[in-house]
């Protein structure tokens, strides 16, 4: 398998997490990725990354999705330069970062276009991939 890549606009607001979260699904389980439990975390992932850019970042720019081989990375670029930072959990949140670690093998933070562009880079996918015809 060759490097697959796509990038998403998403619009912000409430519903940018469900949307985001139904393309990128749909467009993993298009290039072969076809765990549920592994689309499942897929999902988390998607959705902590794109509530966070709206919550957190200014708002959402872009989502982007690359796969080489079971490997993928999905990342939330938005406006703002301010880094991702762990705080203790409340009744409005602080559960994010902890959420990402459990799921990723890895994440990061990048200068992205005057503002930041949060990587997560997810565990091998655990099945052979079957492109969807």
């Amino acid at each position: 398998m060759s490097e697959l890549r796509a990038r998403l606009d998403v619009p912000s607001g409430v519903d940018a997490p469900r949307g985001a979260r139904k393309t990128v699904r749909q467009l993993l389980t298009a290039w072969g990725f076809t765990d549920g439990d592994w689309l499942d975390i897929a999902d988390l992932v998607v959705s902590e990354l794109v509530a966070n850019a709206v919550r957190h970042g200014g708002g959402l720019l872009e989502i982007a999705v690359q796969a080489h081989e079971t490997q993928v990375t999905i990342s939330a670029a938005d406006s703002t330069s301010v880094s991702p930072r762990r705080r203790t959990p409340d009744d409005t949140g602080g559960y994010g970062l902890a959420l990402i670690e459990q799921l990723a093998a890895a994440w990061g933070v990048d200068d992205y276009e005057g503002g930041k562009l949060v990587w997560v880079r997810l565990w091998s996918h655990p099945a052979p991939l079957r492109p969807v015809t």
